[in-house]
């Protein structure tokens, strides 16, 4: 009974000190896709992932309600660094939905204009919006009515302590005037949360105000329960480093029979534990505000045992061919391409023999087949030609018509029928990494459907007598990049080449840049006035070392570049539903394709070749 009351007392002092309006909610799922058109339509940088910001401790004065509840004072705040923009999970702050809508849009304009750095945070915000409404008058009647809602919302200034009064009225003439206030009075309190403004990163909090100095010395520890607001998938959690615990210290109390076995016994940093259920982990870290993360302290200096999870033994690895190629990597921070960066190894699929192209694969094969026919020898006319096998009426009527008006030179009056002489190269590059193990459903994973469609890519340039070469990648860090060959351009396709197909297996990680490097190198060697490399995906460019996140998507946008620079068509086929976030930066609006399900990759890859080769 105790507890129950307590229940019903919590729930309903945490709604009574909420000054959120739960009804006029707006979450960043909802608007997530808007406010990153935006932002990057305005300016903003278009390789900054747009996400949700989780909440962070501010150390504003509480009301007696906000005590009595337990409020920890985590806010969600609008910031951004070099990788990301982060904007508030959710915006309750207005009565009406439409203006926290609006907000979100408001605070994705800001961000598209700022630099990222403050001097001075309020100062700075207000040169912001300056310049965003002189850029964009359009938008000044919806700056207004957010101010003026925003104003309203805040308390009043006469139920303010004294030392609080003139910054408070300080804030509410900047918003509602940008500009008129150049210098912010002294407190002792951070102010209440200004949400038309950006706030300094995450990695900044201690910028929020340079000169002000909160002195809280106590914070409140009551348990306060969580909101019933879905946590965004692509949220944050703030971390913290500290040193590892003494593990002398302290006592321990067990039964003989739970003694440890030698295996649990040996001491291995283990990265992750097997044990633990993925959604259990998941819901782990929703609960937490902080990640702490401890480094070991103690190293055994004899006998340390070193395991590598990653690499199979040699004698169950692909069959590597040389020593490897050294390959450069581009420093997006330094902006230079850094030479001899990567280590990429030429390999050919283990126990790979001759096969036939599979039964279920041939009706389809002979259909795409006859459908490629066509372009093999397409016939044409030349007009206006000084010789032919026949005379060009139209040529001649327009020489003769000119010529009764002034003299005129002669010229062609001829046509003649011409073969269509294809003269292109095309490489296809395929992913390999560890997520093509991903199952489809029931009968296949995306390895299958990979191995399917290059077969059928392979049916059908043979058909038509096209050049063209296959190859896949994956990689384990920078030292270790698999540049599996399948079909080189001097190999006719048969069922050697088949079965090597049919032998690939998923690999590791995506370093995409070196693999599209090497790919460049090998199609730049062919002859052909026209050459088309086409990359086959199933997410983005990334590693276990700092190849993640930035680093990987622009280093692939300069190695697609530097293919561009030579002649080179790339496109990109992927099945990953969140490429509209990276690939229009990487290869432009026209150079890829999204194929929203994956089992119809392999007609549909023969399909845009034909589209890609016939423009």
């Amino acid at each position: 009974m105790e507890e129950w009351v307590g229940g019903l007392w919590h729930k309903y002092i945490t709604r009574k000190a909420n000054p959120e309006f739960d009804n006029a909610r707006v979450s960043f799922d909802e608007v997530h896709k808007s406010v990153g058109m935006i932002f990057r339509a305005l300016g903003g940088d278009a390789i900054k992932r747009v996400e949700a910001a989780t909440g962070r401790e501010y150390l504003s004065r509480k009301s007696l309600l906000q005590k009595i509840s337990g409020d920890t004072q985590l806010i969600s705040l609008a910031w951004q660094d070099e990788e990301s923009l982060r904007l508030p999970e959710s915006l309750a702050i207005f009565e009406e939905k439409s203006l926290n809508y609006d907000l979100y849009i408001w605070l994705a304009v800001l961000a598209a204009h700022h630099g990222g750095c403050f001097t001075h945070w309020a100062q700075d915000n207000q040169a912001l919006v300056i310049n965003v409404l002189e850029k964009f008058p359009a938008l000044r009647s919806r700056y207004q009515r957010l101010a003026n809602a925003f104003v309203a919302s805040r308390p009043a200034i006469d139920s303010l302590p004294q030392s609080e009064k003139e910054m408070e009225q300080a804030i509410v003439n900047a918003i509602l005037k940008p500009g008129s206030v150049i210098e912010f009075p002294l407190v002792n309190f951070a102010p209440k949360p200004v949400y038309l403004w950006l706030y300094p990163s995450s990695s900044a909090d201690d910028l929020i105000m340079p000169e002000y100095q909160e002195v809280e010395e106590e914070k409140e520890s009551e348990d306060q329960e969580s909101k019933s607001v879905k946590k965004a998938k692509t949220s944050r959690k703030k971390a913290e480093r500290t040193d590892a615990p003494d593990e002398k210290e302290g006592m321990m109390i067990f039964r003989l029979e739970s003694l440890f076995s030698w295996s649990e016994f040996s001491k291995l940093d283990r990265g992750c534990d097997d044990s633990d259920d993925d959604e259990d982990n998941s819901k782990t870290v929703d609960d937490l505000d902080k990640i702490t993360l401890a480094k070991e302290q103690e190293q055994q200096k004899s006998a340390q045992i070193k395991i590598d999870l990653d690499l199979p033994s040699a004698s169950e690895d692909d069959i590597p061919l040389g020593e490897g190629l050294k390959l450069p990597e581009w420093d997006y921070k330094k902006q230079t391409l850094v030479a001899d960066r990567c280590l990429l190894q030429p390999m050919l699929p283990k126990g790979a023999s001759a096969k036939n192209l599979p039964i279920r694969l041939q009706k389809l094969a002979k259909t795409i087949q006859a459908q490629f026919e066509q372009l093999r020898s397409v016939r044409y006319w030349l007009k206006a030609e000084p010789q032919g096998e026949e005379l060009d009426l139209s040529a001649w009527l327009d020489f003769h018509v000119e010529s009764k008006i002034s003299p005129t030179p002669q010229r062609g009056l001829y046509k003649s029928f011409r073969g269509n002489n294809r003269d292109l190269s095309c490489l296809l590059l395929a992913d390999l990494s560890m997520s093509t193990d991903a199952h489809l459903n029931d009968n296949s994973r995306v390895i299958d459907v990979v191995q399917d469609s290059m077969l059928l890519f392979g049916e059908a340039l043979q058909s038509v007598g096209d050049s063209f070469a296959m190859y896949g990648f994956s990689s384990v860090k920078r030292h270790h990049v698999r540049f599996t060959m399948l079909k080189n351009f001097n190999e006719r396709y048969n069922d050697e080449i088949r079965g090597r197909i049919q032998a690939i297996k998923p690999g590791f990680y995506t370093r995409m840049g070196a693999a599209i490097r090497q790919a460049t190198k090998v199609i730049n060697e062919q002859k052909s006035s026209e050459k088309l490399l086409l990359i086959i995906t199933d997410g983005k460019p990334n590693d276990i070392d700092h190849y993640e996140g930035r680093f990987g998507i622009e280093d692939t946008h300069q190695a697609i570049n530097e293919a561009k620079k030579l002649g080179i068509k790339p496109f990109c086929i992927t099945i990953d539903t969140d490429a509209q976030d990276y690939l229009p930066y990487l290869f432009g609006s026209d150079g890829f394709t999204v194929i929203l399900r994956p089992e119809q990759l392999p007609m549909r890859l023969p399909q845009l070749y034909h589209q890609l080769t016939t423009q």
